[in-house]
């Protein structure tokens, strides 16, 4: 039964979506803005500390913990580990292309990666894709890794191996709850005729049986 225990890969926009609707693609290019209680510039290191109820925005991206650390390589690929206080989570939220539809999600640590263009939710992580503001589908476990480039999303119990801890799931389980993609609707001027509704008829018989 050691499949039972494999991480469960799922694809956005085959299992959640109708359509093939990517990450906002302009936010990989847009400027990271960050604000916090206080800010440590290493500029040999190319690196960013802030600490304190931190807000940073990228675009489409929010992104709220108690401490973000920012790292620049030499190419301007930003990196981004979100810590969240004790006993809370680090939250992010991004709009997705070209539709009213957004990805957010939570974890005790979150990793954003411009150059990979990912995102990673650790421990006690759950995402959720929104239409409009409403939660359309929502997974939980204890890593949950999402791919801007190509939609998909994997999931994490905990229970193989990788220090995540089984125990921040329910019963050490992925959960997921997925809504159904709405039916196309019909062009106009072909809409299937509704049923002529029954004819009821008063019976001659008892519990529909001959006398």
């Amino acid at each position: 039964m050691k499949k039972a225990y494999l991480p469960i890969l799922l694809s956005v926009f085959c299992a959640c979506s109708g359509g093939s609707a990517w990450a906002e693609k302009a936010d990989k290019l847009k400027p990271m803005n960050v604000e916090s209680d206080a800010m440590r510039y290493d500029d040999l290191k190319q690196t960013n500390v802030f600490t304190g109820r931190v807000l940073m925005t990228k675009g489409t991206i929010i992104i709220r913990g108690a401490r973000v650390d920012v790292r620049q390589d030499a190419e301007g690929n930003q990196f981004g580990v979100v810590t969240a206080e004790p006993g809370k989570l680090a939250y992010f939220k991004q709009k997705r292309d070209g539709v009213d539809e957004y990805i957010e999600g939570e974890g005790e640590t979150i990793e954003y990666s411009s150059k990979l263009d990912n995102v990673r939710f650790i421990k006690r992580a759950v995402m959720r894709r929104l239409v409009g503001s409403k939660v359309n589908d929502e997974i939980t476990g204890a890593l949950i890794v999402y791919d801007n480039v190509t939609d998909v999303f994997t999931v994490d119990s905990g229970n193989v191996g990788n220090n995540l801890g089984g125990q921040n799931t329910p019963n050490g389980r992925v959960r997921a709850m997925l809504t159904p993609k709405a039916a196309a609707s019909a062009p106009a001027g072909t809409a299937t005729p509704a049923s002529p509704a029954p004819v009821l008829r008063p019976s001659t018989t008892l519990e529909g049986a001959p006398k």
